[in-house]
């Protein structure tokens, strides 16, 4: 089959499918026209940006949730990894924080955010020797002035310099 013929099938398809909700009977018709959520396109982006949306108010699990959503219908999504990462961190809850961060550095081993918060996050369990070389990873990848190697090389300092490492390390405050 030509490329053509192949997208005029493809289009027929479409068309008869958005057609199909005017010819259902009562409610029903009227349920399956209002569900355009359930397409994929936006429905990953829509739990992608409520996931984004949930993490800047500070709703960790609520993150999660829509980041899980995310990485379901795009597995590909380096970013809803990270994010979910650092969600399950400020929670807590670092092995799931570990796996989430494997998963965006898999997809993109350069990513900068993955490797800065998985650096910080060998801190949360008191492993400073990764977090070292979660520090030279970086400084590889965007030198010693970029944000990320800023940041985690600082959260490195207050680790070291800290006499109670668990109590600096307190989920509450801005840079956990």
């Amino acid at each position: 089959m030509t490329k053509f013929r192949k997208l005029m099938a493809v289009s027929f398809v479409a068309a008869a499918m958005m057609a199909l909700p005017a010819v259902l009977p009562g409610s029903d018709a009227e349920a399956a026209s209002t569900k355009d959520d359930s397409s994929s396109a936006s429905s990953k982006d829509a739990s992608f940006e409520r996931g984004q949306q949930a993490f800047r108010d500070g709703d960790w699990e609520g993150a999660v949730g829509y980041f899980k959503k995310t990485v379901a219908d795009d597995a590909k999504n380096a970013e809803a990894y990270n994010l979910m990462g650092y969600s399950y961190r400020r929670m807590g809850q670092a092995d799931p924080a570990f796996k989430a961060y494997a998963m965006a550095l898999d997809i993109d081993p350069r990513h900068r955010g993955a490797n800065e918060y998985l650096g910080e996050t060998y801190l949360l369990v008191g492993d400073v020797e990764k977090a070292n070389g979660q520090l030279a990873l970086l400084k590889d990848l965007c030198g010693n002035q970029c944000k990320e190697t800023v940041k985690l090389r600082k959260a490195i300092e207050r680790y070291n310099a800290s006499a109670d490492k668990q109590a600096m390390l307190g989920l509450d405050e801005e840079n956990w």
